[in-house]
């Protein structure tokens, strides 16, 4: 089937997102445009409407279909492919792909119980990436140093914006992971994809546009500590901070959705 005759909705004429069965309207969800364009294209890709081996319509008309920015389109096609839904090839398109993920072990898009498996999935997070980064710490190379702090100029330089931060955080602990030289940790990381950042599962609804700085610094000073034990190539440094951060990640999701934001929109800090 052409890409342009998918079953996507058409664009409302006011340049507002668009509405249907098949997308919903973007932007009524305070998870984000970027989680409501994943739920949009993959139920498609999941029931059919985009077959294993269609292309999928190009950047710029899912932008003028769904009234979404070009990042935006970006981050959920990035997180389809880590879901193992479509395949990205770089100057020809992205493409469905056939679904081998029954009966394997999958981190699949949250639920009404999102933050109890975050909970759970940072639980197993903190006991392979602590182990993890000390292994880093101990082989890394020189390239691997340069993609984790490549990742972490990525976040430093969107720490304004929530949605943006999602990738370069994946990728930093990715990069770890294959600094490993243990393909069993990158592999993993690869299978479970962005979904692994809290942002990308439950809302952030719980902070304020300050707070929601403050506690993106707080991420950001966290993996800047990891990166240093790494590069100086200290594996109980790399192993400990890596443990703080994950730990103190769980405990800020725990901690804030135990306590959403009153209706004043000032709330504790998490």
């Amino acid at each position: 089937m052409p890409a342009s005759t998918l079953p996507l909705p058409d664009p409302r004429p006011d340049g507002e997102p668009a509405t249907s069965p098949a997308a919903g309207r973007l932007g009524r969800h305070s998870k984000g445009l970027t989680h409501e364009l994943v739920e949009a294209l993959g139920g498609q890709l999941r029931n059919g409407a985009i077959k294993p081996g269609e292309k999928l319509p190009p950047e710029s008309e899912i932008m003028q279909t769904f009234g979404v920015s070009r990042g935006v389109v970006r981050e959920a096609l990035s997180r389809l492919q880590a879901a193992g839904l479509v395949q990205t090839h770089h100057g020809v398109g992205t493409f469905a792909l056939e679904s081998t993920a029954e009966g394997r072990f999958q981190f699949l898009p949250a639920t009404g119980g999102g933050i109890t498996e975050m909970l759970d999935m940072l639980e197993l997070r903190t006991s392979v990436e602590s182990d993890a980064a000390g292994l880093a710490a101990s082989r890394r190379t020189d390239e691997h140093l340069r993609k984790m702090r490549s990742a972490l100029d990525d976040f430093e330089q969107h720490l304004a914006a929530v949605g943006e931060t999602v990738a370069p955080d994946f990728r930093f602990h990715l990069a770890i992971a294959q600094a490993t030289g243990n393909r069993y940790f990158s592999e993993l990381m690869g299978h479970l994809g962005l979904e692994v950042i809290p942002r990308t599962r439950v809302s952030s609804s719980w902070l304020n546009v300050e707070k929601r700085a403050q506690h993106l610094h707080k991420v950001n000073q966290e993996h800047q500590d990891i990166y240093a034990a790494i590069e100086r190539r200290d594996p109980e440094a790399a192993r400990a901070a890596m443990r703080i951060h994950l730990v103190n990640s769980r405990e800020r999701q725990r901690m804030a959705h135990a306590n959403p934001l009153p209706a004043d929109g000032r709330g504790t800090e998490a």
